[in-house]
């Protein structure tokens, strides 16, 4: 039996602890045999989490004893490590403790260098933050999960449950993870990675001297739209738009274009009934072979995985046969 500790410090987020908790508690091996004990640590006996407060049952010293050790995130993910948490962490990777981290539990992995270069993601609103903080870090912003051997690290809520029962699968097998991926009601392994969660674009963006296009884009988008036309509508040239959109966006102006597009598709692939063909046609994408591309490059899933994700139904369509 492999001995899990799941580290409570203050301000824990309570889904990334009870994720951790629940999915390797109830890990059960094909004679009936429970594969993991599981311990609660904390800093303190007691620790808060949002509105509840969470009693841990023993304290660092019990990281000396793991195999592995679960890292939750933190409401505030930035705040300061408690005093002996980085040590502890250090100490049980030189002992060669796995460790990995849930969510924003990677900024904690990250003030204790276990992440210095090495790959790591965390929640997508996240990944700028921990890739300023931390510019040592191989941060990869669009992946569910990271596995670097020792050290593994999640995307946000969700994801943290792909990863355990990714660990799972490297301890015991296919089997058994299948058996816990079951108990959880979730897939063994989700198709995509955390792209797929992110809001591109949002309507309220701000910049200095482009506002005004940034709208007429969103509600022209589904025009066959041209740089001309998008300097015309500007009231300035080629060159001093793509100038600007590079120094105010990070992008190109037809990228800006194709990302409002995607979002645009996103809608009614979650909220409509409407075929793959229709909706590229709606966006403003000259086919359906480059919709599924650009849509795929941007999410890494397709039009249906995406709307079976995000909708609740099944896709519309046999868009991965037609391929």
């Amino acid at each position: 039996m492999y001995t899990v500790v799941a580290l409570a410090l203050p301000d824990v987020i309570a889904f990334d602890l009870a994720t951790a908790v629940e999915t390797f508690g109830r890990v059960t091996l094909p004679d009936g045999r429970l594969a993991y004990r599981v311990i609660v640590a904390g800093t303190a006996p007691t620790v808060d989490a949002g509105p509840l407060q969470i009693a841990t049952s023993v304290g660092l010293e019990a990281l000396e004893r793991a195999d592995t050790i679960m890292v939750p995130g933190r409401n505030d993910a930035a705040a300061p490590l408690p005093d002996g948490v980085a040590d502890a962490l250090r100490a049980a990777a030189a002992a060669g403790t796995r460790i990995a981290s849930i969510c924003v539990g990677a900024f904690v992995l990250a003030d204790a260098g276990l992440l210095d270069g090495q790959r790591a993601t965390t929640h997508w609103l996240a990944t700028d933050l921990l890739a300023r903080r931390f510019p040592r870090v191989i941060v990869e912003p669009d992946v569910l999960y990271t596995d670097n051997g020792q050290v593994l690290t999640s995307a946000g809520a969700a994801a943290g449950l792909d990863l355990c029962l990714h660990m799972i699968r490297r301890d015991f097998g296919a089997a058994v993870a299948a058996h816990a991926s079951r108990l959880a009601v979730a897939p063994l392994h989700r198709t995509g990675g955390q792209a797929q969660f992110i809001v591109r674009n949002p309507p309220t963006y701000r910049t200095a001297t482009l506002e005004d296009v940034l709208v007429w884009i969103e509600e022209n988008a589904h025009r066959p739209l041209t740089l001309a036309d998008i300097a015309t509508a500007a009231h300035t040239s080629i060159r001093t738009l793509t100038r600007r959109f590079h120094q105010e966006t990070g992008q190109a102006p037809m990228e800006w274009v194709t990302g409002v597009r995607i979002r645009h598709a996103q809608e009614l692939l979650e909220t409509t009934d409407h075929s793959i063909e229709r909706i590229a046609r709606q966006v403003g994408f000259s086919s359906p072979s480059a919709f599924r591309d650009q849509f795929r490059r941007a999410t890494r899933v397709s039009p249906s995985e995406y709307r079976a994700t995000f909708s609740g139904r099944p896709p519309y369509d046999n868009d991965e046969a037609t391929r």
